[in-house]
Order: structure tokens, then sequence, then C-alpha cells
């Protein structure tokens, strides 16, 4: 079953509707379900997927024009192809007339094993293919490759992009498509351990128990995702080590880049160069207060990619009683006690994201522009403060407060709520409060009486 991924079809069908030449680049991390939504937009069109490889140069090029040449069925009929240029060059005579989608998946496998592919790519969009009907589809999952060496300024291919998709782990809402058995509370838990990417959401069993699922489906050796953080890293880095480290401790606690490398034991500047390097494979992400600059002192850091956050939390430091046999133990003293604090942030990005759907369904009572977390200094307690949600637009504010607790939400979370944001000078202040388990009487009665309350239990 496809599920998710609408706009992306939408637009990569709308592209082809216009019958013309297109160039589209198509990135994401790697499992993010780049392939699979390939697939289904070739399902129904005359189109040569290949996948490539890391072989050297000849091998590559005959690998590809072996997949030309039997999709026209002139496999045994007509030797490969004497350059990538030939090949290219077969592919924009066959496309001259009619439409032909050509996807080229790993792109950066390609080029690897002959650098001079762009350049050649280049030449031929400027003079030989722009005037067919291919659709031409390059995709690969180094990220930073496809932002440096294929969409920046300095590549030969610059320019000459007519579209370009990043492909986004889903969200809460995609995510939970994947456990309609599950309830709400259920399927929070299960997008903070997973995340949004589908090979990992589609690996559990929404007719199972969260913690028999994780027993059986992260805690068994044999399992998929047992090593799956630890060989991605291996896949994606040179020193593992190192990167483990950083992504444990930030998991463990650590936010400021100080702390991390002092947890690590290595200098700041060495510790930033490496933070960076993981936010290029969107596996960490660098926060600021809402409404402050991105190079605020502020600035923390997070693990952007839940899964991770999750294996680097209670997998990766408990693996020798995994490797003992004991998942039973590691469940009821290792995880169990402390999944409600590890689900919190995660529910918290799952209420900004409801937040987004109503902002854009103009649900709301303005329309905001920016929205996320703030903390920093009460100039009025003199003490440091923290509040959820912030949704700012034209001298309007929303903020929000967040409960993933089995206690309902009382009167006093919203008076602690408009104290804190005492402080920001807004004209206009709403306030919108999110509880896992509910709200006593009086908190419901204020809100009755109230426009400016919001009060959300499920969505």
């Amino acid at each position: 079953m496809f599920i998710g991924r609408e706009y992306e079809l939408q637009t990569l069908n709308k592209l082809y509707s216009e019958d013309r030449f297109h160039f589209v680049i198509i990135y994401g991390r790697r499992r993010v379900g780049k392939t699979t939504l390939l697939a289904e937009f070739c399902k129904d069109k005359p189109s040569i997927f290949f996948v490539a490889e890391e072989y050297n140069d000849k091998m590559a090029l005959e690998s590809f024009s072996n997949k030309i040449l039997s999709y026209f069925g002139l496999e045994g009929l007509l030797n490969g192809f004497e350059s990538w240029e030939k090949a290219f060059l077969f592919l924009a005579q066959k496309a001259k007339d009619e439409r032909l989608v050509v996807v080229i998946d790993e792109f950066p496998y390609m080029v690897n094993s002959n650098k001079s592919i762009p350049s050649i790519l280049q030449r031929l969009i400027d003079h030989n293919l722009k005037n067919t009907k291919l659709f031409l589809i390059v995709c690969g999952s180094s990220v930073s490759f496809m932002e440096k060496e294929v969409l920046a300024y300095k590549s030969p291919l610059y320019g000459r992009r007519t579209a370009q998709i990043v492909v986004e782990p889903f969200n809460f809402f995609d995510s939970r498509k994947f456990f309609e058995n599950f309830s709400f509370e259920e399927q929070v838990i299960a997008y903070g351990i997973l995340g949004g990417i589908p090979q990992y959401l589609r690996i559990f069993d929404d007719r199972m128990d969260i913690y028999e699922n994780i027993k059986t489906k992260i805690l068994d050796k044999s399992s998929y995702l047992y090593e799956e953080p630890k060989l991605l890293i291996k896949q994606e880095l040179r020193e593992p080590a190192l990167y483990n480290s950083i992504i444990e401790a930030i998991a463990l606690g650590s936010s400021k880049l100080s702390e991390i490398a002092t947890k690590v034991g290595v200098d700041t500047d060495k510790c930033a160069k490496y933070l960076s390097i993981l936010i290029d494979l969107k596996i960490i992400e660098k926060l600021s207060p809402v409404a402050e600059k991105e190079k605020s002192k502020k600035s923390i850091y997070r693990i952007k990619d839940n899964f991770f956050r999750f294996w680097y939390r209670f997998v990766f430091s408990n693996k020798e009683l995994i490797e003992q046999g004991l998942a039973d133990e590691v469940i009821e003293k290792k995880i169990k006690p402390f999944m409600s604090h590890f689900i919190g942030p995660v529910y918290e990005q799952v209420c900004i994201d409801y937040m987004k759907m109503l902002n854009k369904e103009k649900k709301l009572p303005f329309t905001f522009e920016k929205i996320g977390k703030w903390w920093g200094t009460n100039p009025i307690k003199k003490c440091e403060e923290e509040i959820d949600i912030v949704a700012i637009g034209e001298n309007k504010a929303i903020f929000g407060e967040c409960k993933w607790k089995n206690k309902k939400m009382g009167i006093s979370e919203l008076h602690s709520l408009i104290e804190k944001s005492s402080i920001f000078n807004y004209e206009d202040k709403y306030y919108i409060l999110f509880s896992k388990s509910g709200f006593e009487e009086d908190l419901m009665e204020a809100a009755k009486n109230n426009e400016r309350v919001i009060l959300i239990e499920s969505f």
C-alpha cells in the first residue's frame, strides 16, 4: 500500500503533463522512501528505472546500457554503448517525439565512477536533450553530494534543473496511517520511536503491543532495526566511533555545544565540525528560540531523527544486556520507566505539526508566520523559562503548553502560561493547551468563557 507523498506525486505528474523536456533532481536521506515514490510515479508511464551501484566506470556504463537496450527489446541485437554521451543521445533520439521517463536512482554512485558525467549531462542538456520530450530524473541519498555537486553554483549542472524535490520524513499525520489499529496515544509513541521513515514504520505491527514491537522488531539481534543506525553511520562516515559518541551524548541530555564537546572529550571547534556533518545527514538539527537569529548564543542541538534518538538512548547504551538475551530486562527497567519523559518532546513536535495544519486550513485566530519553541531568561522573575509553542503573526502570538502526562491539565497550567507570555509585547495573545489526558473542570470552564483559550486533547 502506498501512503502519503501527495504533494510530491502531484508535482511530478504536473511536470510530466507539460509534455516537454524536464530535468528533475530528487534527494533525501536514506530509507526516506524516494525509490518507492519514483516507482509509484513511473508505474503507469513509459519509463526506464536504473538503480546505480558502486561499480567502476566500465561496469556502470555496461549496466546502464543493458537497462536501456532491454527496455527497447534490443538486448543481444546491439552492443552496449561506447560512452555515456552515446547512451544519452540514444535516449534523446527515442524521446524526440514521445514522452519517456528515465530515472537514475543513486546518481552519486554513477558520478563517483566517472567524475565527468555532470559535465557530459550539462552539454547534452544544452544542445540535445532540451529539444526532446525526455523526463529525466536523477535521485540521490547523499544529501550533501546532491546539494554541493549537483545543485550548487560550482556544479556543471547548475541552472539546468527544471525542478527539485527534497523528500522529507513523514510527519506524524502521515506516519499514523501505518497504524490504524493503534490508539492516538500508541500512534504518538510509535512515531516517537520510529520517526517518519516509511521503511521503519512498515516494520511495526499495529496488532501487537508497543513494547512487544520494541522487543521483537528492535531489541532482537536478528531484527532489521537492531543495528540500523550503526550501519548507516558506518556507511556514511569515516569516523563512526566519534559520531556515535556525539549522537549518544545528545540522546542522553547534552544539548549545548560546550556540553557535547566536554562529554565526548574533543574541543568545541572540532565538535562543531562533526555536528555540521550530522546536520547535513538530517540526523541532528540545530535549534534557536523562535523569533531569534539562527546563530543565537542560545542555540541547542537535538537529534532530529526519532529512531536515532530512541536507538542511542535505549539500545546503544544497553547492548551488553541485549546481547545476553535480556531484552525483557531492558524493557522493564531501562525503557518503560523513562518512556513518558522520552515522548514529551515528540508530543510537542506533533502538536506543532497539528498547528501548522490548522494554520494552513485557516482554523486559528490568525495566520502565523513562524512557530517553534522558546527558551530564555524571564527578565521579570530573573530565571530561565521555557514555552513549548510560540506561533507569531503580525503583532499577534499564540502561546502553547503540551502535557504528555497521565493526569488532567488544570487551571494552574493556563495561569502559568499567561504569566510566562507576559514577557512578550504582542498586541494580541492567544493560548492553546494540549493534554494527552484531558482537562480539569476548572480549565474547561475558563476556556468556555474565554475565546482566547483553546483546549485540544487528541486529533
